[in-house]
């Protein structure tokens, strides 16, 4: 009878505990949910529910081989956008629980709607896939992708007729492309390495391995110092130009209430990074020092004269002057706006 009467009252400590544990998850999971949205800025303290509190003797939050139990939003361990992360409670009964959540960081400032104004376009080959874009004086340098299809070329604003051109070959799928002195730097989508050729004659020179880190090439740029490389996250990777192979950084991005991944060609101008966001008719303004998305611009018009499909997309970036130049995949056009 004793042996029954013990079992029976741990029994009910049991089911006391386990009710315990499900109002803390419960708790916390409900927290979260309505803090994701919202968001968090870097700086704020995670302000946990009192039925987490209450009954936590601790809780960290770990991210990979990280772990904190700070509870303050910390560039340390978050990144601007969204943080995957494990809450690890220990509770007062002696219970180790965890649970995965999304928290994600914002850009403190609200990013500013910039309007243009179309001043200009010229003829663009609509065969080309456009995948890397850019202008040096009145000449076009271009990366075009597709596999089969993938080249650099050059021309000049205004005409379609290649000055000079190098394809890649079969297994290639050519992205990104910049000028960088005397040369021009491109990536490839997943065949993980890039191509050096000369600025002149187009001639390949030499090719890089990516770093580890970097699982696809996508959009590429350079912004004085080091090559800027997208991979379609939401993480712009900074490169070595004298041995791309080796990352200098990384930033995240983000703006005031919204989250953005798939990044993709990239162009720097004036102290910014320009970003376009795959399959949306949206460029990011991007402060480099930290990631804010700072403007948007909103090319929906341009872009539903040119879209037919799920493909020809916004994807060409480029500066002639202080005026921004615009076009896609298989566009028959560039745009000229003038920034207002």
């Amino acid at each position: 009878m004793k042996k029954n009467i013990i079992a029976g009252f741990a029994a009910i400590l049991l089911l006391v505990a386990c009710k315990d544990d499900k109002k803390i998850l419960d708790a916390l999971a409900d927290y979260n949910n309505s803090m994701q949205q919202k968001g968090y800025h870097f700086g704020d303290k995670l302000a946990l529910p009192k039925e987490v509190t209450d009954d936590a003797e601790s809780v960290s939050i770990s991210f990979g081989d990280k772990e904190t139990s700070d509870l303050t939003v910390d560039p340390k361990f978050f990144t601007l956008g969204d943080n995957a992360v494990t809450f690890n409670i220990k509770t007062k009964g002696g219970e180790t629980l965890t649970q995965d959540a999304t928290i994600n960081v914002f850009a403190k400032n609200p990013e500013k709607k910039i309007s243009y104004e179309i001043v200009g376009d010229y003829p663009h080959d609509p065969k080309n896939f456009v995948q890397g874009f850019q202008v040096e004086g009145n000449t076009v340098y271009e990366s075009d992708g597709q596999n089969g299809s993938s080249q650099i070329l050059k021309y000049t604003l205004g005409t379609t007729t290649p000055l000079a051109s190098t394809k890649q070959g079969q297994q290639d799928f050519s992205e990104g492309s910049t000028i960088v002195g005397d040369k021009v730097y491109q990536l490839t989508w997943q065949s993980k390495k890039g191509y050096i050729y000369d600025k002149n004659s187009l001639k390949l020179l030499s090719e890089f391995a990516y770093p580890n880190v970097l699982g696809e090439g996508w959009g590429l740029t350079y912004d004085g110092k080091n090559l800027i490389a997208s991979d379609g996250s939401k993480l712009l990777y900074f490169l070595n130009p004298e041995d791309p192979s080796k990352l200098v950084k990384y930033i995240a991005v983000a703006g005031s209430s919204q989250i953005y991944d798939q990044l993709n060609e990239l162009e720097y101008h004036d102290g910014f990074i320009y970003a376009n966001v795959w399959q949306k008719p949206v460029i990011l303004k991007i402060n480099p020092a930290n990631g804010e998305v700072v403007g948007t611009f909103d090319f929906t018009e341009i872009a539903r004269q040119n879209t037919k499909g799920s493909d020809d997309v916004l994807n060409g970036i480029a500066f002639k002057g202080g005026n921004m130049l615009v076009t896609g995949k298989n566009w028959p056009k560039i745009y000229e706006v003038a920034i207002q």
